[in-house]
């Protein structure tokens, strides 16, 4: 028989599986040293987002000590970062840093923006970036806040939240929500018994307390709430002396006028007119306060004389000692028009009238009024029939509305139609009408959401915490 000899083939066989071993397990090392390298990586961003996570909350830290600080507390001018800090692990070892660039809040506004750049110190170029922003609530919260009763008749249409520390009898329509911080009130226009917090008499009317609430669209679109936790209405009272001085160190303050008050006119050109008020319209002679109103009068400028025209001032802080009548436009302005006397005193406060439109170019935040009254905002006798008001309105004692004129006071006593843009905040009684249908037919109140967050400057404040609007991690 022949002998084969196969001690060549198993040579090869033994070749061939072991180059495929070869491949298979430098695969397997090359794949597992890729996924050692990824998963080294991977833990490097997330490190490295961890700690520009760091710096924003050492940034919201450092706000809440120095809410006014936007530059790390370099004490520099002109850059504003980045500022890099070192990140420690919790022995106390260098791991880390983070690079913050801060863009601080444009005049009147609490909102900044704060970008961190976090990096590691493995060798390896991860880095991520996220942004936020911040700001301080303002107390521009509601469209019309009050601390007294408030009645909103028909023809009142109202975009925004409303809210009163008393009751509210409502019987208009309202977008939003409506609350009360009562259960339960007294209507003195309404008797018969306690009615609800918040109610309405439009047909069928609501039942009085203590009945349910029942469910009435048709007046409260967003639906009503009470009680609830009553509104600090000392947030609203901002400290007007505090204007005063901001005003006198880089605004513009403007003395008394030892006659009957002032007239600013804003323009678009970042400048206002102003007059010196000689003279008011007098009523009629059947024309008088019949409801024994607190600051009753017509209201109207007759003869006014031309002082000069100013500039907008950097601080965007105009204070007046005395009464200031206020209507004009603005474009890309932000500014707060305040009007006090002191030492403080009932039969001296000082008010704002409005009677000709009060307007924004823009309507996307840029342009801001605020009118801070130490005692009433007030619509004159001989205002425009159809007005607009495009701004943020405070009454510090008093009450924002339009006095009673009687059909005595001539044509002007009924007026077509009001818009006011902004918010209303008012310590007395709000009203544009009466239920004898004087005053303005339509009232329409449109809640401006930009001035929760970028309010008129010096606008009052309802906490000295920031809020995060927004987190984003930036490409």
């Amino acid at each position: 028989m022949k002998r084969i000899n196969n001690k060549g083939l198993i040579l090869v066989n033994v070749l061939v599986f072991g180059v495929i071993a070869i491949v298979v397990t430098t695969s397997l090392v090359n794949w597992g040293g890729t996924m050692l390298r990824d998963t080294r990586q991977l833990n490097s961003k997330e490190q490295a987002l961890q700690i520009a996570e760091a710096g924003i909350d050492y940034y919201r830290w450092h706000l809440a000590h120095a809410p006014n600080d936007f530059k790390d507390g370099t004490g520099t001018t002109t850059s504003n970062g980045p500022f890099v800090h070192d990140y420690e692990d919790k022995d106390g070892n260098i791991i880390g840093q983070y690079a913050l660039t801060i863009t601080p809040p444009p005049t009147g506004s609490t909102l900044v923006k704060i970008m961190s750049r976090g990096t590691v110190n493995d060798g390896s170029s991860a880095s991520r970036t996220i942004q936020v922003s911040l700001a301080i609530p303002s107390f521009a919260k509601y469209a019309v806040v009050a601390n007294d009763f408030m009645r909103f008749g028909e023809g009142t249409e109202v975009f925004g939240p409303i809210h009163s520390n008393e009751g509210i009898r409502f019987d208009g329509l309202a977008h939003n929500l409506v609350s009360s911080s009562v259960e339960r009130f007294n209507d003195t226009e309404n008797p018969g018994g306690m009615v609800l917090g918040v109610y309405t008499t439009v047909s069928p009317g609501d039942p009085r307390y203590p009945a349910s609430v029942p469910n009435r669209p048709d007046v409260f679109m967003a639906g009503r709430q009470f009680p609830v936790s009553n509104v600090d209405f000392s947030g609203v009272t901002t400290d007007i002396s505090a204007l005063k001085t901001l005003a006198q160190s880089g605004g513009r303050y403007i003395a008394s006028s030892g006659s009957q008050g002032y007239h600013i006119v804003l323009k678009t050109n970042d400048t206002f007119d102003l007059y010196k008020v000689t003279s008011l319209i007098q009523a009629a002679k059947n024309c008088n306060n019949s409801q024994s109103q607190n600051g009753w009068g017509t209201w109207s400028i007759k003869n006014e004389q031309f002082v000069a025209n100013y500039t907008l001032p950097s601080n965007g802080v105009i204070f007046v000692q005395d009464h200031a009548w206020v209507d004009g436009q603005i474009n890309g302005a932000r500014i707060t028009i305040a009007v006090g006397d002191f030492p403080d005193s009932a039969s001296k406060r000082k008010d704002i009238i409005v009677n000709n439109n009060l307007l924004y170019t823009n309507y996307d935040g840029t342009d801001t009024i605020g009118l801070i009254a130490q005692g009433n905002v007030s619509i004159g006798l001989m205002s425009s029939d159809t007005l607009r008001i495009d701004a943020a309105l405070i009454a510090q004692n008093g009450r924002i509305g339009r006095n009673y004129f009687s059909n005595d006071c001539g044509a002007t006593y009924v007026r077509d139609s009001i818009t006011l843009y902004g918010m209303i905040a008012t310590n007395g009684r709000y009203g544009f009408a009466y239920t004898d249908g004087t005053g303005y037919d339509d009232r329409v109140i449109v809640y401006d959401g930009n001035l929760l967050y970028a309010p008129p400057p010096s606008f009052p404040l309802i906490s000295n915490q920031y809020t995060t609007l927004s987190w984003e991690e930036l490409r």
